[in-house]
């Protein structure tokens, strides 16, 4: 295994095709193996509305031409590709599917270690899955490529069985929880600070990306039902503007209101003020059916108890912990009955001491600093 200070000389380029503001994940991989000793530069993209980004890792945020489409994914791989191929790095990190083409062929013509993070099952997306010939085509990238893979890792273990026995690699499991800290204190404050206008009611929170399949609307259906609850959506996506749409046709803007995206450093705050966590799927391929959304542990690390889908995944950490109630019936009726009963035992949760306990990045980094050294040695 390689020590402390050959760590130093070993430089790793990690790439990730969203604009680094939200992505958790990638930022607590990079802080860890910068922390571990290894240099660490990460690569991502910069939208026009993208805010400033301070890292203690190297960053760099390409300019795109074209932000949509096969020419966006095109062009982004394009550019990293060349980054890549000419910068100096001793290990290139690929972080899902959309960012595997570059890699892999630096790595193949460089002859670097090459280490994947599969956050998702990109060909089973939502946005993916319904489209043909994009479908065939990430599925084709998979199958040339994943069964090469050597050191790779991915968010759940059903993800992890089904590409382990479909490719015959040996893909390890790397949980996307947080860091342990101390839970929220002092939770009436915090929500009149950070919630001004919710007026002694009780907070819904639904935080992530606000895509298709989210079961955002779900919710809304329900909040007629639901006097004295307001419902804040904190994220952005593709489906904004139908979600926003949405609201206002039912009539719903005085319960249902809209934070944007927050930058992960600040979102820990609105997570720590709200009542009830949102966590609903729609059932819309084996990518959602075996998710393990990081909203869980973040609702978790405050102390939230969470709704959320009934899927294998889910009920493994809400069941098993009891912090949270678990649903496949979505008629409002039934999510407002739910929701209240929530809301009268909020107090009354005993699971979440043992799941912060259990539940940290600090157990889960051994297996990355495991595969990164592996990786190290081989170079």
């Amino acid at each position: 295994m390689t020590n402390t200070a050959n760590k130093k000389n070993i430089r790793i380029s990690v790439s990730v095709i969203n604009d680094l503001v939200t992505d958790q994940r990638v930022h607590k991989v990079c802080c860890s193996l910068q922390n571990a000793g290894y240099e660490v530069s990460l690569t991502g993209r910069k939208l026009r509305k993208s805010p400033a980004i301070q890292r203690e890792y190297k960053t760099h945020r390409m300019h795109l031409v074209f932000n949509h489409s096969f020419l966006f994914y095109a062009e982004f791989n394009i550019r990293l590709f060349f980054r890549l191929l000419f910068g100096k790095t001793d290990i290139l990190l690929s972080n899902d599917t959309d960012t595997l083409i570059a890699n892999y062929l630096v790595s193949r013509i460089r002859r670097k270690p090459l280490i994947f993070d599969a956050h998702e099952m990109f060909p089973e997306m939502p946005e993916v899955i319904g489209r043909k010939y994009i479908k065939r085509f990430w599925t084709a990238i998979e199958n040339r490529i994943f069964p090469k893979l050597k050191h790779c890792y991915t968010v759940c273990q059903s993800i992890a069985d089904i590409y382990n026995q479909r490719y015959g690699i040996n893909m390890k499991v790397i949980r996307n929880i947080p860091f342990a800290d101390n839970t929220c204190k002092n939770r009436e404050y915090h929500k009149k600070d950070i919630f001004p206008e919710f007026n002694n009611r009780q907070i819904l929170l639904y935080q992530g990306a606000v895509n298709l399949g989210r079961g955002i609307e779900w919710i809304i259906d329900t909040m007629p039902l639901l006097d004295g609850y307001v419902f804040y959506i904190a994220g952005d996506g593709d489906k904004m503007q139908d979600i926003q749409d949405y609201v206002k046709k039912a009539g719903m803007s005085d319960r249902v209101k809209f934070l944007g995206r927050i930058p992960f450093e600040q979102l820990s705050a609105y997570t720590a003020c709200a009542d009830i966590g949102i966590s609903l799927l729609k059932n819309m391929g084996l990518n959602y059916f075996y998710s393990l959304p990081n909203r869980i542990f973040d609702f978790i690390r405050k102390n939230i108890p969470i709704l959320a889908t009934d899927f294998p995944e889910i009920r493994k950490i809400i069941a098993h912990y009891g912090v949270g109630e678990l649903v496949d019936d979505y008629d409002p009726y039934h999510l407002a009955t739910t929701i209240r009963d929530m809301t009268a035992r909020v107090k009354n949760w005993d699971g979440f001491a043992k799941a912060n306990a259990e539940l940290t990045w600090e157990n889960e980094v051994n297996t990355l600093l495991k595969i990164v050294a592996d990786a190290a040695s081989k170079n």
